[in-house]
Order: structure tokens, then sequence, then C-alpha cells
């Protein structure tokens, strides 16, 4: 049920669709009072209606908060102005979904324990959670593999799946996708998400206004492309705004992406979208949105967009936002929406004005464009998403890494044991169709099997050292695929379907068989993957993978053919047919009308209608989970899986005093570019690591311990496996990789081991590091686990939105050095002590004096700016985070 805001401006109107009335709140009124919104950014106007439907005479929200954003347009650089933004609804994939259900039930354990009601413990806006993170890629290239996937997953995470139903049975507006059934982001795309959303209002009256979201992975901007404005946040975030609390930000700057031409022949959307990465990180786009607009959007179908809107995360924005308009409509339909849902987006959108219209150019903050006929094919790697290459330069990119990076004096190649072939340097040993950039574009899918359907009537075959696999986004794809024909030609060349969800794009590659492992860790192989995903950060993909590169579809298929990164894809061949004759990239490469043909005579509503009628009811072995709902969760002494965490131990309803940090050492010293995988591994657990240990310790035996993804409900688990990556560098223990520090002068150590020792001493800690820390998925655990490390304070060049966000959210203080000031000019090393002043009297964006103990005992002092940059912001730090703030005003 949706609140009645104060309405001061009196915009609240009726529109009427299809013979029913919806109340909503008109932009057109309001422009009457604030000033012309016409040249608005599409993104601006969704969030200038939510201020108005919110607005309650500046308790949250204030006439004066439409006014600034109005305004903006005067200026339209990053403001000043902070707003309270609401989502409509709120959506959660299982890897960070189980830890919002953990906090969720060990909230309502402390609701009663401050004397307060559990039923407020219970999300006031629509949450969808749809486990998709869990399933890994054990079994591949033969016709069983899915199902022994699913097999093996239930196995693995049952207690976890337990859990989540018993979230869906105990908690209000909480709705579990089942797995085996899609990837979140697709499945929001393809059913949850209507571009209008409605619901009924305290009077009764059914309100239409803009669909939005926020979602615990950074992906979820993928729904932008629907004109549904979406973006990651942290699961605590999440968990605020499930509990009603506003997301608290300032106006953004709005970067316009102006869209010209269209693709060539040839050209598919993944090339287009690794392009546009590049291009808008080097503009810089850390923090902002950005509006795709333009005479190309025209050429572009809904998928295509989606993809552009998907990769947002890669290329730093909050979002990659798309307006309404016929292409909207249509895949609406296509994917099943009822017509009434139709019908209503469109008259919505037209009288908001949220309708694409050419002619009409917005006012953005800045511009870039792109002329989409020069797009090349490409792939992007070996290291990151923005670092696009052209398909002919891959080779060029790889061996002079080879060279330089990996120190390698020419090719090594070494026998594999017990088979017939040898492997080598830049050999590709996982080529994986997966994630949601790319199989939520039936295009790119179709290109894909139109590529494996010419390369099997030739007689080409995958190289024996290649690791392959299907996972799309939703059990649609499989339908077109298998009615066009082309899944068997997939299977023939060792795609087989292995489940659906993200696999190898999260890390969830699965082993590599043993003999090939054994040999490239052997030897110091440089070993290579091709995946259609988003990500390919070190470590993430496979432990025994260095060099990853993100690829479309088809270019998938066709590099599991040629077995390697080493030589020009465009002039040698990929491999010799069974005639003996050679085999080229051009031989087997669809035309655009091949493709669309195969798509218009395969993908159909009826299959979406289908497949989503039943999403929420699950196969055979979810049905067979039996758990019943109740107010507090029923926590199992030693599992090693679900624990109630300790965020809440010892609370009352006053905070405790904040108080200044006293010659805190540092834990790490770390360069640019920390990702979210490096402090908080997503992938395998290593048997010697803490984590490993702890396991063990508690009787789970290595085949056992599933993944860090896995265990995000136990905190002794992760906090364990905090910056504990494979691939993490301590400045504080030069020469070594992994995640090691130092005790004082004592030898280098388990970064969990020496966390503990300070611990033990009562000594504060902190973090100090580059560039872009932070940078990639949205894991709240990379926070949490900080947080329960003892780390007080990170002090960096800068950070990546949403794990500054998360920071704060876990009571840890986000600082950053001054401008042409980093750890390299102030010397800052291991043997420093760091003593931070002004912590009790913050104010937002406020500068704090950094005072640096040598170890001769000597001192100075450095001024960084204090990255807590709202009201709200600073409100939860000192509540000790946004759980605890919460959970006092809920129990108050």
């Amino acid at each position: 049920m949706t609140a009645v805001g104060q309405d001061s401006l009196g915009t609240r109107s009726t529109l009427n669709v299809g013979g029913k009335s919806y109340a909503y709140y008109s932009l057109k009124k309001a422009a009457e009072k604030l000033g012309d919104v016409s040249r608005l950014p599409f993104s601006m106007k969704v969030l200038l209606e939510n201020l108005l439907r919110f607005e309650d005479g500046g308790f949250t929200v204030s006439t004066a908060d439409a006014q600034a954003l109005v305004d903006w347009q005067k200026n339209p650089s990053e403001s000043q102005n902070e707003i309270q933004y609401r989502p409509a609804r709120v959506l959660l994939q299982d890897f960070t979904g189980v830890p919002c259900v953990v906090d969720l039930a060990a909230m309502r354990d402390a609701i009663a324990k401050l004397g307060g009601d559990t039923s407020k413990i219970n999300p006031l806006v629509p949450v969808h959670l749809v486990i998709d993170h869990s399933v890994m890629v054990d079994e591949f290239g033969h016709p069983k593999a899915f199902e022994q996937n699913v097999e093996i997953e239930y196995y693995r995470n049952g207690e976890r799946y337990d859990f989540l139903k018993w979230g869906s049975k105990s908690l209000d507006n909480f709705k579990a996708v089942p797995p085996g059934t899609g990837i979140c982001h697709q499945v929001n795309l393809e059913h949850i998400a209507q571009a209008v959303w409605t619901s009924t209002d305290q009077d009764g009256a059914t309100v239409a206004y803009p669909d939005t979201c926020v979602g615990t992975d950074s992906h979820t901007t993928m729904i932008n492309g629907l004109g549904v404005l979406g973006w990651g946040v942290g699961g605590i975030e999440a968990e605020a705004a499930m509990l009603g609390q506003p997301v608290s930000m300032l106006i953004p700057e709005v970067v316009g992406f102006k869209l010209t031409g269209s693709l060539a022949e040839g050209i598919t959307a993944t090339d287009l979208v690794l392009t546009c990465t590049q291009m808008l990180r080097a503009h810089g786009v850390v923090g902002r949105f950005v509006e795709y607009y333009g005479p190309g959007l025209a050429s572009l179908t809904l998928a295509d967009r989606a993809t552009l809107a998907n990769m947002a995360p890669e290329y730093g924005a909050t979002c990659g936002f798309f307006g309404i308009d016929d292409k909207t409509l249509d895949y609406m339909r296509l994917t099943g929406r009822s017509e009434e849902a139709v019908a209503l987006a469109e008259a919505y959108a037209k009288e908001q004005g949220f309708w694409i219209d050419p002619s009409v150019e917005p006012i953005f903050s800045s511009t870039l464009e792109l002329d989409m006929s020069t797009v090349q094919p490409s792939l992007a790697g070996p290291k990151r998403p923005q670092d696009k290459v052209v398909l002919q330069q891959v080779d060029d990119v790889f061996n002079a890494d080879l060279a330089e990076v990996y120190k390698h004096d020419g090719f090594k190649r070494v026998p594999v044991e017990g088979k017939s072939h040898d492997i080598g340097d830049g050999d590709v040993v996982i080529a994986a169709i997966t994630s949601c950039t790319n199989t939520s574009n039936p295009g790119v899918l179709v290109a894909a099997g139109l590529v494996a359907k010419k390369a099997n009537e030739r007689g080409l075959k995958p190289k024996p050292w290649v690791k392959t696999s299907l996972a799309p986004g939703s059990q649609v794809v499989t339908d077109y695929l298998v009615k066009a024909g082309l899944q068997e030609h997939l299977d023939a060349v060792g795609f087989n379907l292995v489940g659906y969800g993200c696999t190898t794009c999260i890390g969830n590659s699965g082993p590599l068989a043993e003999p090939i492992s054994k040999a490239i860790n052997g030897n110091d192989i440089v070993a290579a993957s091709v995946i259609s995903g988003n990500r390919n950060f070190e470590g993430r993909v496979s432990p025994d993978v260095r060099a990853n590169f993100l690829a479309s579809p088809p270019l998938v298929v066709a590099y599991a053919l040629k077995g390697t990164v080493t030589e020009d894809f465009t002039t040698t061949p990929i491999g010799k047919g069974s005639d003996g004759a050679d085999v080229y990239l051009k031989d087997i490469w669809p035309s655009n009308q091949e493709i669309n043909d195969l798509m218009t005579a395969n993908v159909s509503r009826d299959m979406f209608l289908s497949r989503y009628a039943t999403v929420y009811q699950g196969d055979e072995h979810w049905q067979a989970i039996q758990v019943e709902g109740s107010e507090t969760y029923q926590w199992r002494a030693g599992s090693t899986y679900v624990a109630n965490p300790p965020y809440f131990e010892g609370m009352s309803m006053t905070p405790a005093p904040v108080s200044d940090i006293i010659e805190a050492k540092p834990l790490a010293i770390l360069g640019d570019s920390i990702t979210t995988d490096h402090i908080s591994p997503a992938g395998s657990i290593k048997a010697d690591s803490p984590a490993g240990k702890w396991l063990m310790e508690h009787q789970v035996s290595k085949s056992d311990f599933n993944s860090y993804g896995a265990r995000r409900g136990h905190h002794e688990v992760m906090m364990r496996g905090t910056l504990a990556n494979i691939r993490i560098k301590n400045e504080m223990v030069p020469g070594i990789e992994g995640g090691m520090s130092r005790y004082g002068d004592g030898p280098a150590e388990p970064i969990y081991d020496v966390a503990m020792k300070h611990k033990a001493d009562g000594t504060a800690m902190i973090i100090v590091a580059g560039k872009e820390y932070g940078t990639g998925s949205s894991r709240d655990w990379a926070a949490k686990g900080t947080n329960l490390l003892g780390v007080k304070a990170v002090i960096v060049e800068s950070f990546e939105r949403i794990h500054r966000s998360n920071l704060v959210g876990m009571g840890v203080l986000p600082l950053q050095f001054k401008e042409g000031e980093n750890r390299q000019s102030l010397g800052l090393n291991g043997d420093c002590s760091f003593t931070i002043t002004g912590v009790a009297n913050l104010k937002p964006r406020q500068t704090v004096t950094v005072k640096v103990i040598r170890k001769d005992g000597s001192t100075f002092n450095f001024d960084a700016l204090c990255r807590i940059d709202t009201a709200n912001e600073l409100e939860y730090f000192l509540n000790g985070g946004i759980l605890h703030y919460v959970l006092r005003k809920l129990a108050a």
C-alpha cells in the first residue's frame, strides 16, 4: 500500500486508460509552478515524479527539493542538493539475498530484545529474490550436464534454500524465484518489470508511477533498457529500502550519449557495448547517470538497449537509461505483459513526457557521440571490461602481455598427463556463453547457434582442452534455440545446456579437468578464457586462468573451435573441416538476415507466457523443501551456511558516542582498481586459507567447501575470506601475492590472522589504497567483512559508488586523499600509525586531519575528505550502521 504525500504543489491528477482510472502526479502541473521540464533528461523526470509523489512538507521531501531538481537545468553539473528517493521495489539475487534475509531475521530477534514488534521487520515494498548465483559448471559437454548440475546444486545448497524458502513464507511482500529458472536481471526484464508500476494508496485509489527498483546486483541497470530506472546497491542499502528508508543521494550529473547511424553487417550488440564501455570509462562517468539518445536508437532492439544498460557498472555509471517508445511496447507484448499494462505504459509515458521524441534534445551535463556504423568486432581484456580490443589485435595484446607482464621468453607448451594433446600459453581453456549481458539478447544467441550450425556442418569440433558451456538467463532461450533447430548444433560443438544462472561470469566456472589444471599450474602456463560475460577481473573466472576476454556469444563458439588467442583470428583458419580444407571465421559467420529470419520465426509470446506462468513454483527439488513460516527464525546450531550475525550484540536504544581513531595500524596498503572481488571473493575456498581451515575444523570436507558466494549467510566464513583473494597484492608484504599482511615486524601471515591479533590488542585498523577502490560487484560483504575485521577507516584516492555507500552503511569511515596526494607521495607504509581527529563532530563531506606517526616517532599531518556525502549517511554512521539506525527507529 502506497502512502499519500502532501502534494503541496497540487499535481495529483487522473489518467483514464482503457476504461480504468489511475491517480498520478503530473509533471505538466509541476512545470506550471516550478518551471519548464520538457528538456529534463528522462531519468531526471523519474526522480522529479518520485519527489512529487512522496513530498511530505519537508520531513523527508520538500517542494524545494523538486525545485532544485528542475533548476538543475540551469547548471547541469553535479549538485550539492541532497534528495531522498524511494524506489518502487527491490530485486535480489541469492548470493546477496541470503545475507539480506539473514539480516532481516537477525533484526527480528534484535527488535524483540529491544521490546519492539517483530512484524515491523517486513519489506514495505515488493521484493523479488531470484536464485541464480549458485549453479556451477561441474558437468559440461554432454546431454545430462544440466540435470546433473541441478542435482549437485541442491546437494550443496540445501540449507541455504531451506532458509530462503522460510523467508518467502515468513516475510510479507517477498517472492522467491527458485533455482533453475533464470538470471535475476533477465527475469526482471522479461517478466517482473512493468515500465509503469501501480499500487493502491491508503485512500483506495490505484496510483500509476514509473517502475523503479534498486537491486543487490550491480547489473540491475539492465532494466534501464525498458525505461525502468534501476541500479545496484549494497545489500544493506537494499534492506533499508525494503524497510521504508529512502535512498539518500545528491542530484547527479547526467551524461548524454548520442547514438547515430546503425551497426554494420556482422557487427553484434556486444561489439557495440564494449565500444561504448571503453568510451564512457575514458569520458569519466563514475557516480553519474548516463542516458542514451539520438536517431540511432531507432535501429536498436529493446534487447540491444538492455545490453547497453546492463554494462553501466563496467563503464562506472549509476545507470544507462533509455526512454520509452514503440520498441518498448513491442517487447512488453512479446514477453507476455498484459495489454492493460502495455496500454498504461504508452498512455502514461506520452502524458508525462517519458516518450522518446527525436526532435527534443534534453539538457545534459556533458555529451559524447558514436556513429554506430564505425563499430568493429571487439573483445575486452585480458583483465578489465573497459579494455576493448578489436578482434584482429587480440593476439597482439596477449602476446605483448606474455612477454611484458608474465615475463615469458617465448611460448611454452607442455604435455598433458594421460592425454594425446599438449597445452600452452594463450590456449583457451574456458569458452562460456554466460551472463545476463548477452543471454538476454536473442540476436547474439541465435548468432551463436548459427556459428555452431555452420561449424558442425563443416565438421569442426572444439579443441580438447576447452571447457565449453551454455548457461542462458532464462528458460525461454532454450525454447527458441530448440525450435530454431540450433541447440542440436550447439550440443555438437560442446555447448550443451549446463544450467540457468550466472555460472562462469561470476566465477562459478567449476574446476578444469585435473590433468589440465595440473599442467597449467605446474608449468606457469598463462591460459585464457573467452566468455560472453561482463566481468573479467583477475582471479574471478577461474583460479587457473590469468588472461580473460569478454566477447559476443558467436565469438565464444568460434574461440572454442580455434582454441587459442595467440593468432590473428581474422587471417588464420579456425581449423580444418571434415574435407581437410581450412575453415575461416568468415566461412561460418552468419548474415544479419539469417539471424533476423530465425528470430522472427522462432521467438514468440507463447514461450514467455508458458515459462513465466509457473515462475515461482520451481521443480520437484524446490517443491520437496518442507519449511513452515514463523515470526523468528530458528537458527541451526553448528550450521556453516547460515548464522545469526553479531552486528546487534549488546545494542541499546541509544547509540554509543563516536570517537576519534587513535594510532590505528594499517591492515593493508593496496594499489589501484581494487575490486570487490579482491576485497570479498566469490569463488573457490582454498583449503589452507583461514576460511578453509575454519570449515575443516567444523567437519566440512574440502569437496563440500562450495564457494564464498554460497556461504555469504555465515559471518565466520566471510570475515575470514575478506581480502583473501589469490591475486591481491598488499604493499606491506612486497613480492607476495594473495591475502597476506604482517603484524609489527613479524612474518607474512593471512590478513585475517593479523586482524585478530590487532583486535586482541584493542588496536584499531585502517586500509589505504589507490584509485577506483571497490570497483565491480555490489558486494555488501566487502564492507561487512571490513567492519568485522575491525577496520575503522578506509583512505583512498577514489571510491566506486556502491562500495563507498556500503562502507558508510557498516559504520566504516570512507576518506579520500586530497587531489594530487596519495599513499606514495605521502610515503605511507606498513610501519606507520594513523590518528584521525574530528570524527566525533563530523559533517557531510568535511575535511578531516590524519596524523601519521612513523616508526622512528616522527609525525606529519595530511588532510582528507570525508566521503560521508549526505545528512542521512551521517546518521547511519553515527548509529554504527544503517541497520542499527533503522532498527532503533522501528523499535521506537
